[in-house]
């Protein structure tokens, strides 16, 4: 099995030179700089690849456990790589300095994440959501909260998970059931979580979930949601543990994949009611929940990424060792490596080109949150904002599909040993499966970009990206050696805005609206995520011809070069097909009578 090496070059060029370190400009980042980022992401690899890799087949072996007493052991070595991350500071490596943390700006921590999902998805689903427990309570915890539970979060003593769904209440929250009963300063839970991923282990000290729930008089629906903080060791005055919690693990659930990842359904209030901290205000639980969310989604997509830079890593070795077959005569006709063979270079380039335009794409979003959050004019902030808004349903979402792909094409190139688990090609598939499946389907994260972050502003945020789109196209298009791709990339860019023009006439019909956002807004978001990441391609080509030009030897460039190619000419043509789709209709959807199928 292939060891996974960090992507420490390719991250760096996105951070240096895609990015040009905008992030380290911004007020709060004085102190950092890019020897800094240099170094931290350096040691981030190092962690990733000696640590947390190795346990990545092992721990999909042996999986996870509940024990007789309801708690749940995790596998071998888990316990001692998740502590070496927490001991090394790297739980706040984007947080506040006021809250106890690093204060790297979220670019850099998001490159990290990425290392570390490379190496071992399911270990590092903890502290990603770990990280969406800070967010919220930050944001929307009273001083009191922040005060007593931020700090071991920040510190990764203790974890953080995400309680949304129940039985009866998947994707659709207004149905939750979980109750939420006053009592003096805090409230009784009792109800049922499913699917809560790290929601019982052994890793850390304190558990801290946070849950949405129903008080008695609140109001049906959405409106009548609220968060509470349920701690699965209470949390004494002076921060010292107390008893356990009414809050325990009913379950494991058996899963396609991530089986290092405990999810678990959490049962409140078995032995009278879990204690729990209402988080923010009454019947505002989901808006609060959405910041955690949000930070999430963005997560989840860099997720996709690091399982597709390793699908990536291991199908280029072994198609370099695996002799099959011979050159064509006009390249010799000798015996050679399976990676001599055009289909299979078309598999890997394929792989690489859209790995490293999705890592652009996602580290471009993570700079829109630190300006989002730092910039030092309000206006910037706000427009900052709406970009993050439009780029997470879509990082979100495309970035998971074409990981589950780009897994899949590992298979491929492996061929039988790739359907055989020793090889590691399938476990990969397995665990990147669930990425378009959680944090919202990706059917969820369509509909939230074409029929809620387009129509909101008529489509200007979406209007201000094309703008940037087609001036890269126009500064490939001078360029002699170039232009075909900006050619590409400018025919990309008219087909996105046609799209989005037909979405948002569309969606302005008070009859038929919200069929057609329902119609069109997967093939809508599979275009955007095509035309954004050839985008970003298109600005790696003229990065990598200047430093050419400028006289360098440095192989990435060429390799570079080659990436941006087939994105944006053999790629790109694939997610323009989706506006004939689009422009296709929607008749015969609405008219589908389902139980004829």
């Amino acid at each position: 099995m292939t060891p996974f090496t960090a992507p420490v070059r390719d991250v760096r060029f996105v951070l240096e030179e895609l990015l040009e370190h905008d992030s380290l400009s911004l007020p709060g980042f004085e102190e950092s700089s890019p020897e800094l980022v240099e170094a931290v992401l350096e040691e981030a690899a190092r962690l990733a690849g000696e640590v947390w890799a190795p346990l990545n087949a092992s721990g999909d072996r042996q999986g996870c456990q509940r024990r007789d007493d309801g708690g749940v052991a995790v596998p071998d070595g888990f316990a001692e790589a998740y502590r070496a991350y927490a001991e090394g500071g790297w739980n706040g490596i984007g947080v506040a300095e006021a809250l106890g943390g690093q204060g790297l700006p979220e670019v850099v921590a998001s490159a990290v994440q990425e290392m570390l999902h490379g190496a071992n998805m399911a270990l590092g689903l903890c502290p990603m959501l770990t990280a969406g427990a800070i967010e919220a309570l930050a944001h929307h915890g009273s001083a009191a909260q922040r005060a007593r539970y931020l700090a071991p979060l920040v510190e990764g003593r203790w974890t953080g998970t995400m309680n949304l769904t129940e039985p009866q209440a998947g994707s659709d929250l207004s149905r939750v059931r979980t109750r939420a009963v006053p009592e003096g300063d805090h409230y009784r839970l009792s109800g049922q979580k499913i699917y809560i991923t790290w929601g019982e282990h052994d890793c850390a000290e304190n558990i801290l979930h946070l849950v949405l729930a129903r008080t008695p008089d609140a109001p049906e629906g959405n409106r009548g949601i609220s968060l509470f903080l349920v701690p699965k060791f209470l949390v004494n005055d002076d921060g010292s543990l107390g008893e356990r919690n009414d809050v325990t693990c009913a379950a494991l659930e058996h899963k396609l994949g991530i089986h290092g990842s405990p999810t678990c359904t959490l049962s409140f209030g078995e032995k009278g009611g879990a204690i729990g901290y209402l988080v923010g205000e009454l019947g505002r639980g989901l808006n609060h929940m959405f910041t955690m969310m949000n930070e999430a989604r963005h997560k989840v997509g860099i997720q996709g990424i690091g399982v597709a830079e390793r699908a990536c890593q291991q199908a280029l070795a072994y198609a370099l060792e695996r002799v099959q077959g011979r050159r064509s005569r006009a390249r010799g006709g000798q015996e050679c490596a399976i990676a001599e063979h055009l289909d299979v270079k078309r598999m890997l380039l394929s792989m690489r080109s859209r790995t490293d335009a999705l890592r652009a794409l996602a580290l471009t979003c993570a700079a829109q949150m630190d300006a989002a959050r730092h910039a030092r004019d309000a206006e910037t902030r706000h427009a900052a904002q709406a970009r993050v808004d439009l780029l997470i349903p879509v990082v979100k979402a495309f970035s998971t599909d074409q990981a589950v792909d780009i897994a899949s094409l590992g298979v491929q190139v492996h061929g039988g040993m790739g359907y055989v688990e020793e090889a590691g090609a399938a476990q990969l598939l397995r665990d990147a499966r669930i990425a378009p499946i959680y944090e919202g389907t990706n059917g969820i994260q369509a509909l939230d970009l074409a029929g809620r972050k387009l129509t909101r502003d008529g489509g200007a945020t979406l209007d201000s990206l094309i703008d940037e789109v087609e001036a890269t196209a126009r500064a490939l298009s001078i360029s002699e050696d170039l232009h075909y791709l900006g050619e590409s990339l400018a025919a990309g860019a008219a087909d996105l805005r046609l799209a989005a023009s037909l979405v948002l006439e569309q969606s302005r019909d008070p009859e038929l609206g919200p069929d057609a956002i329902q119609a069109y807004a997967s093939p809508f978001l599979t275009l955007t995520g095509h035309v954004l990441c050839a985008w970003q391609m298109g600005r790696a080509a003229l990065k990598a011809e200047a430093a050419l030009a400028d006289g360098s030897a440095d192989p990435f460039y060429p390799a570079k070069l080659a990436s941006a190619d087939f994105a944006l000419r053999h790629w790109l043509p694939v997610g323009r097909a989706q506006l004939a789709v689009i422009e296709a209709g929607m008749a015969r959807l609405a008219d589908l009578d389902p139980t004829s199928l």
